[in-house]
């Protein structure tokens, strides 16, 4: 087995984001797709303290976790394996609940000056040494969605949606159903275990 794979029986993976941002919705379509591919599995709505709070701050963060494997899955996970961040303030709350060394996964349109600054960081997390313990993967997703619908009729909504159906890439499994996690790839060997690639290089 090459270096850059690690074998795991399961694992935790946040989706965070706005309220509004559709990580509810993300959160579903993965819970659907690894149901499907025969995997156990716990979920974990991480709903924001208030009700559509001002976006891009800290009381408004919204998220989903999903504990899936090859074993038998009986809580949703307390640390988690994988997070991704559609925003300064959905890194900064959910930091602290990483395993270490745990993939961060960040949206960095969602850590322009307006953002850091309702996130309360004095500095851009994603240009100091703050993460430097964790392998972290740094995506324009709103960029990409935009360049990639950019000659189709479709209103935000459809957009926002279209941006979930990344995500929705990401894992990749032996009996050929593919779905990613933003270049965290994950794969279900002839023993029913979890491979689990860390190391994926964006080009």
């Amino acid at each position: 087995m090459p270096d850059n794979i690690k074998e795991l029986e399961h694992v935790v993976i946040k989706f965070a984001g706005d309220s509004g941002d559709g990580m509810q919705l993300t959160g579903g379509q993965f819970t659907n797709n690894t149901a499907l591919l025969g995997s156990d599995l716990q979920t974990f709505p991480d709903f924001p303290a208030e009700i559509r709070a001002p976006a891009g701050t800290l009381p408004g963060v919204s998220g989903f976790q999903l504990h899936f494997g090859s074993r038998k899955i009986f809580t949703p996970g307390d640390n988690c394996d994988v997070l991704v961040a559609m925003n300064a303030a959905a890194l900064k709350v959910n930091l602290k609940a990483l395993q270490p060394g745990a993939t961060i996964i960040v949206n960095t349109d969602g850590f322009d000056s307006k953002n850091l600054r309702l996130a309360e960081y004095a500095e851009n997390p994603l240009e100091n040494d703050s993460l430097d313990n964790y392998p972290l993967i740094k995506i324009d997703v709103t960029k990409l969605t935009r360049e990639a619908l950019k000659d189709i009729p479709l209103g935000v909504k459809e957009k926002t949606v279209a941006k979930i159906c990344l995500y929705s890439a990401f894992y990749i499994t032996c009996t050929a159903a593919v779905w990613i996690a933003l270049s965290v790839f994950s794969n279900l060997n002839s023993k029913g275990n979890l491979i689990y690639w860390k190391q994926i290089k964006l080009h």
